[in-house]
């Protein structure tokens, strides 16, 4: 007896200098820029850990980025006998599994769509219908597979941009490496992507506002359409309102809907998804963009584990908002 009470003391003792530990260790704040985009990472930590994050993240870059010539990716687009990494492998599949769920929404081969469209890594033909229907001969995600380790593609023509995921997928790696290192407050955004855990530094839930969607291309305007409690959660949005041009009157936006090869124009002008894991929230709030309101509303009857909030224009040109029911207790108006 006197043995298990020594034990229960040094577990009791251990707890309390873990609970005192963790309230007195600062909040960190660490930002850069990373795949054309900023990242800010909050931390509760004795230490930081801005050196092993830029280290995460040029695990990710190395392996996703488009824009990076030395790219696992890269390589593969160019026709290289490139074999893929982990993190490669990981978000291959994903984009796989969300375009089966899809019916295509999702198509990570659509880069040579975007590419045409000016919203790519490099450039390509003048969008005109005889070039859209001729990109539209080679892309699909069914066109292309792993297989032995390696990608296999049906026509050399095809490229390959997880621009849809990767920033999602970026911020879910940053957050296993804060875990790994027993880090348990967190929140990781980029590109306003995000990942979060524990509580912020007022000791409250993670609370993430939802930004009204007006045109915006030099991202100045942060007006909130609501506030959503995302702890322990990952969140994603997806919108047309600040990637975009106007040509001879008509606006193009870049989100590409891999079934026409055109810009997508939908009523739904923000997505916003909330799931486990980031990389799955980027890559289904990007699916939703391209299959409008109702089609995405039944996706997401089929997909409990997800919740959703959309910004959408009804019929009189009038902003109005949908989401998920299972989200209601989580939107703080």
């Amino acid at each position: 007896m006197a043995w298990r009470l020594a034990v229960l003391a040094a577990l009791v003792l251990g707890t309390a200098l873990i609970v005192r530990n963790q309230g007195s260790a600062p909040y960190r704040h660490n930002s850069g820029t990373v795949f054309g985009t900023v990242y800010n990472i909050t931390y509760q930590c004795d230490s930081d850990l801005h050196a092993g994050i830029k280290a995460e993240l040029q695990r990710v870059d190395a392996s996703l980025s488009p824009f990076n010539e030395r790219s696992v990716i890269s390589a593969i687009n160019r026709g290289e006998p490139a074999t893929p990494d982990e993190l490669f492998i990981h978000v291959f599949n994903l984009a796989q599994e969300v375009a089966e769920n899809t019916g295509g929404a999702l198509d990570i081969t659509v880069a040579p769509l975007v590419n045409a469209w000016g919203f790519g890594f490099e450039g390509g033909p003048e969008p005109t219908p005889e070039a859209i229907d001729s990109i539209r001969r080679f892309t699909g995600y069914e066109k292309v597979r792993l297989s032995g380790g390696r990608i296999v593609k049906d026509d050399p023509r095809l490229k390959l941009d997880c621009s849809a995921i990767a920033k999602g997928y970026g911020s879910d790696v940053v957050a296993a490496y804060l875990r790994n290192r027993g880090v348990e407050n967190f929140m990781v955004e980029i590109g306003g992507e995000i990942v979060t855990s524990g509580v912020s530094e007022r000791r409250l839930p993670w609370r993430i506002g939802v930004t009204k969607p007006t045109d915006d291309s030099l991202s100045t305007g942060q007006e909130i359409q609501t506030v959503i409690n995302v702890t322990d959660k990952a969140m994603a949005t997806s919108g047309n309102y600040r990637n975009y041009y106007y040509k001879d009157g008509k606006k193009y936006a870049h989100t590409i809907d891999p079934h026409t090869g055109y810009p997508v124009q939908h009523s739904i002008l923000s997505s916003t998804v909330i799931a486990d894991d980031c990389a799955t929230a980027d890559a289904y709030a990007t699916a939703f963009m391209v299959l409008g309101l109702q089609r995405a509303q039944a996706i997401l009857k089929e997909h409990p584990e997800l919740m959703a909030y959309f910004i959408y224009s009804d019929h009189d040109g009038k902003n109005r908002t949908w989401f998920s029911p299972s989200l209601r207790d989580k939107i703080q108006e």
